[in-house]
């Protein structure tokens, strides 16, 4: 069946000596497998658009669970900005590979709006918003879906909402004075950063400033908060940390 959809290269590997096989994120059937034939050449008219973070109207004669065919791409945005900073790159690589784990383990339901949130986040960071505080917003927006969300409107154990102290990984959520133990402290200003995080609409934000040492406590919490609840192992997020230690 011939058809088009919208949709941005997640992953891609050489198949054969022309051509490739490509992991392409749509919001109509959520991730599903092309081949693009002959994409290695560089007369090829996929030259071009085979590759990942390409992000487009793709034609494709598709196959339901099995490997479809693409056949040409309209391009959506360049994402010439994210395309010329490596530091860029990889975040939007490392958003590509969270979502590829991501979109295949949430409700079929979920995959439009999932699909909306990514392609918001790549293009905040192509409009030059900051790669780290736009990647933390969809992380935290993305744990809803993997039903493992902290509460951050009460205490995740008494339910008060008055006296919060801090922000628990180990206990999902806030907690207030009483409930609080041995807890590590995660100041009132992350707590707020990530509370707004959590409700923002990635799509409209215009104006983004968050003070480093906020912004890095909340990149740890979220790192932790990943690790502790959701089973997923993210090479990228490593390459990450390298490209930071060698800019420090």
């Amino acid at each position: 069946m011939l058809d088009t959809v919208e949709g941005i290269i997640i992953k891609e590997r050489d198949y054969g000596e022309s051509s490739k096989i490509l992991e392409l994120f749509t919001k109509k059937y959520g991730i599903i497998s092309l081949i693009s034939k002959g994409s290695k050449k560089l007369k090829s008219n996929l030259s071009g658009v085979s590759s990942n973070l390409t992000y487009g109207v793709f034609t494709i004669y598709y196959k339901k669970d099995k490997l479809s065919t693409l056949t040409n791409v309209d391009i959506i945005s360049n994402l010439n900005t994210v395309k010329k900073d490596i530091l860029k790159i990889t975040y939007c690589t490392y958003i590509c590979e969270l979502i590829g784990q991501i979109a295949k383990q949430v409700n079929k339901d979920d995959i439009g709006s999932i699909y909306d949130l990514t392609i918001s986040s790549i293009l905040k960071i192509n409009e030059l918003f900051d790669s780290v505080v736009i990647t933390n917003i969809l992380e935290l927006k993305l744990l809803d879906y993997l039903g493992v969300s902290p509460i951050l409107d009460e205490c995740s154990i008494c339910g008060a909402k008055n006296n919060i102290v801090t922000l628990s990984i180990e206990k999902n959520g806030l907690l207030c004075k009483n409930c609080r133990t041995n807890e590590k402290l995660v100041s009132i200003d992350a707590i707020k950063h990530i509370r707004m995080y959590y409700y923002v609409d990635i799509s409209k934000i215009t104006k983004l400033v968050v003070d480093e040492k906020i912004k890095e406590e909340i990149n740890s919490y979220l790192n932790e908060y990943y690790e502790k609840h959701t089973g997923l192992y993210l090479n990228t997020k490593e390459f990450i940390k390298q490209i930071k230690q060698m800019n420090t």
